[in-house]
């Protein structure tokens, strides 16, 4: 069982136990990126995919979904600089309780808006995208063994823990994933 939110004890830790080998991979709301099961699933899905692959919705080719990953990930390490959300849609999102509810509970929402900087690389080899974005979110589960490290600000969520941002990261990434039927 999983200490509740706001205890300090998953925040300092910054992870959770591992995924049971029969977990049901709709339910995301408690998986995170620091959980190699986790990071396993999400790349191994990747793999399959395949870079003509048609989305369920939007507007993202598969490969632009890929680099999208890839720059959120850059985000997250802080090596990729976002402007803040502002207005009162981010103000409220912002508020604990809204933002827990938008990062461990609500789904994603399809075809939602995303800060401009995250659609502004150019896809390269798809190969090298891939590993990639593998290669950060390594880097990212490396980084949140770390408990001295201060994480960056999400731009539309502000402020986050290492835990709300391995879950977000693994929400992320599942939802794009979806999106292409992966």
């Amino acid at each position: 069982m999983m200490p509740p939110v706001g205890t300090g004890l998953l925040d300092r830790a910054c992870h959770t136990h591992s995924l049971p080998a029969d977990h049901d991979a709709c339910d995301d709301m408690t998986h995170t990126l620091w959980d190699p099961i986790a990071r396993k699933s999400l790349f191994d899905r990747l793999a399959a995919l395949e870079p003509t692959a048609t989305p369920l919705w939007g507007r993202f080719s598969a490969h632009g979904m890929v680099v999208h990953l890839v720059d959120s990930a850059r985000m997250a390490l802080g090596t990729m600089p976002v402007r803040m959300a502002r207005g009162a849609p981010a103000r409220i999102v912002r508020l604990p309780g809204v933002r827990h509810l938008f990062v461990y509970v609500l789904p994603f929402p399809r075809n939602a808006p995303t800060m401009r900087e995250l659609l502004s690389s150019p896809p390269g080899d798809w190969s090298a995208d891939l590993a990639t974005f593998v290669q950060l979110t390594e880097e990212l589960a490396r980084r949140a063994t770390d408990m001295c490290i201060k994480w960056p600000a999400h731009p539309f969520f502000g402020p986050l823990t290492c835990r709300d941002w391995g879950v977000l990261g693994y929400r992320h990434t599942n939802h794009h994933l979806r999106q292409f039927g992966a």
